[in-house]
């Protein structure tokens, strides 16, 4: 079983305040980190250190950025297509670190915009039926529905994490296997619904076949079928909360895997004690948990307790 995460790839740059700002406000803030990042690498790379057979095909620009990203790629032995730079900026994202440990991010997309429906297609020649197809929100409505409707005629398992979101996303459900989502792009995907157990059931009735939405320190909630599951989150002390959706959709996905089951509740709290090993530390790729820590995850039988 292959993975192919389809995303973007960046660097993180970390900056603390004191609290995220209001509209037109100025604030002072202190740079803390550069990073690795993107939601395409950051769960690509998880996936990886799982010891799942992953390929992460995204975009990287022909400037010095580039050139770091694609090296730090190469040290997690992560295979990465293209690896050779597009005619573009690397992407960027600045990240807002709160004291409380929230975040506010602001994310360029020049080199995601860059990679082609052809650059994908062609780096998924060689899945197979049963293979899973991993997409987050970074590309254009039109670009997603492509390559979604590829990965879908070539009968490839589609897991779909609409962040950012954008609004016609909502449209892309038949084509989807399993949507992971957290409690606000339920509600905006969902025709405005409030209540999450009412926005998931819109998303379900709209052609979606099992979600899992995560709800931060409420923990999260599996819907397939008739089927509700809810897990309690792993008590943590939280630091930074960045990477923490990437690290449990990653685990999460990696925990169904390994145990040749559809995702469930013990993949939830495999995923939960994952994410609460990332909001522990500060930074992104910095933060994620090593092979070492998540083989101990994967392997516990109630990782809660």
């Amino acid at each position: 079983m292959h993975v192919y995460v389809v995303g973007n790839i960046g660097v993180d740059q970390t900056y603390l305040i004191d609290e995220l700002p209001e509209k037109g406000a100025s604030i002072p803030g202190r740079k803390i980190s550069q990073d690795l990042g993107g939601k395409g690498a950051n769960q690509a790379i998880i996936l990886a250190r799982c010891g799942i057979e992953t390929t992460l095909i995204a975009a990287s620009g022909n400037d010095e950025q580039g050139v770091w990203c694609r090296h730090k790629i190469k040290q997690e032995s992560l295979p990465l297509f293209p690896s050779h730079p597009l005619d573009c900026a690397t992407d960027m994202s600045i990240i807002l670190n709160s004291a409380d440990g929230d975040n506010a991010n602001i994310t360029t997309s020049s080199a995601a915009d860059s990679l082609t429906l052809d650059h994908i297609t062609s780096a998924l020649y060689h899945a197979q039926p049963g293979d899973i197809l991993l997409q987050q929100g970074n590309f254009t409505y039109e670009k997603t529905r492509a390559i979604f409707e590829y990965a879908h005629d070539r009968q490839l398992f589609t897991v779909f994490n609409p962040s950012p979101v954008k609004t016609p996303f909502a449209q892309l459900w038949p084509l989807i296997d399993l949507a992971v989502l957290n409690s606000l792009e339920a509600r905006l995907l969902s025709q405005g619904h409030r209540q999450t157990a009412e926005a998931a059931q819109r998303l379900l009735a709209d052609g979606l076949r099992s979600l899992v939405i995560t709800l931060g320190a409420d923990g999260a909630q599996l819907y397939r079928g008739e089927r509700h599951y809810q897990v309690e989150a792993t008590p943590g002390t939280v630091v930074d909360t960045t990477g923490a959706g990437d690290t449990f959709l990653a685990v999460m996905l990696a925990s169904s895997l390994r145990r040749g089951v559809p995702v469930d509740a013990l993949a939830l709290r495999h995923a939960g004690t994952a994410a609460a090993i990332t909001i522990g530390r500060s930074g992104t790729l910095n933060a994620f948990p090593s092979r070492a820590e998540l083989q101990r995850v994967l392997t516990a039988p109630d990782p809660i307790i």
